[in-house]
């Protein structure tokens, strides 16, 4: 019998297989190590091919459609349903074949490697920004053991430590000077590496048209832009700009039942980075708006005072992903309201 759709769950080392015909019969059901999953799928007839979005997933999906698959990606929320009984490869490989046949399981989109590298190097600046941070607590709370109290931001600590260093100070031991200077250094070298990562997103901004302009969006910079262009691969895959914008988490997270309609704080589902990045940047918008007398920046200002600056925060940034989807499928350029 020919496989009509075919669940893989993925994994490290070994990948189970279930595929079903046209009438949902069970026709193939196989364990494949890491080396023999490309040579099998390769021997199975183009069919359906279902994944969950997790680690390794884009590169597999990649993989098989150059094999002529259809390959569809779903969150594994969406699939755990389809589970049935207990939780094993072959269940959860038989729930992604079952989800993936549902005509209203919504899909992720599969990334390009271009996608991947940008997205790559998001990663690595919020890991070592992170890392940045923990290093700095870590400084100013050893230096407060020794009674010296540092503000709690990158300059003034990269500003009063190297002082202390070289300052005979009263309180710091030769011992705890050579254990400052090791965690200076360390961060010295963080930042340098951050300022790396910003040059090579600074230039791909620059290489890249998509990115000018959405760039030219209000609260909207090269960092945002470069991680939109990662996050979205095509505006064609959402129907309208509310879709991208719920697909980012930016919707209200709604509880109701009859008629008794209950909207709570926004979903947070979808990509966090990216929805981070949006509301950060909306919220600098949104501190210089007073005063300004262009439509939006009186909106910004009228919802602030009702109800607050994280609440108009978070409309601009659903606004702006809206507009980004505008902007994008369009192929039009932002026109700012006089």
């Amino acid at each position: 019998m020919r496989v009509h759709i075919l669940g893989i769950d993925l994994a490290k080392n070994v990948f189970q297989l279930h595929g079903v015909d046209e009438r949902g019969h069970v026709v193939l059901t196989k364990r494949v190590p890491r080396g023999r999953l490309r040579e099998v799928v390769a021997q199975v007839p183009p069919c359906v091919i279902g994944l969950e979005a997790c680690r390794g997933a884009h590169h597999w999906a990649r993989q098989f459609a150059h094999l002529g698959h259809t390959v569809k990606l779903m969150s594994p929320r969406f699939v755990k349903p389809y589970v049935k009984t207990n939780k094993n490869d072959r269940q959860d490989a038989a729930g992604i074949c079952e989800a993936v046949s549902r005509p209203s399981m919504r899909f992720v989109p599969v990334k390009t490697v271009h996608q991947q590298d940008i997205q790559a190097s998001h990663r690595c600046r919020s890991l070592l920004m992170k890392t940045r941070t923990a290093l700095i607590n870590q400084i100013r709370g050893l230096l407060a053991e020794y009674g010296v109290v540092i503000a709690p931001t990158p300059g003034k600590v990269r500003a009063i430590l190297p002082t202390l260093l070289e300052d005979e100070h009263e309180h710091l031991t030769p011992l705890a000077k050579a254990t400052f200077r090791a965690l200076y250094e360390h961060l010295l070298d963080l930042e340098q590496r951050i300022e790396q990562i910003d040059e090579r997103l600074g230039q791909l901004f620059t290489e890249h048209p998509m990115c000018q302009k959405i760039a030219a969006v209000p609260g909207i910079g090269p960092l945002t832009a470069t991680a939109l262009v990662a996050a979205i691969p095509a505006p064609q895959l959402f129907r309208n700009g509310r879709h991208l914008a719920a697909w980012l988490g930016l919707v209200p997270r709604q509880q109701s039942s009859g008629e008794r309609v209950v909207l709570r704080g926004i979903s947070k589902r979808g990509n966090r980075y990216v929805r981070t990045l949006l509301i950060h940047g909306a919220r600098a918008v949104v501190s210089r708006a007073e005063g300004k007398r262009d439509p939006q920046s009186r909106w910004m200002s009228e919802l602030k005072q009702r109800s607050g600056t994280a609440v108009a925060a978070v409309a601009l940034a659903n606004k702006n992903a809206r507009v980004v989807w505008a902007l994008l499928a369009h192929d039009d350029v932002y026109r700012r309201a006089a």
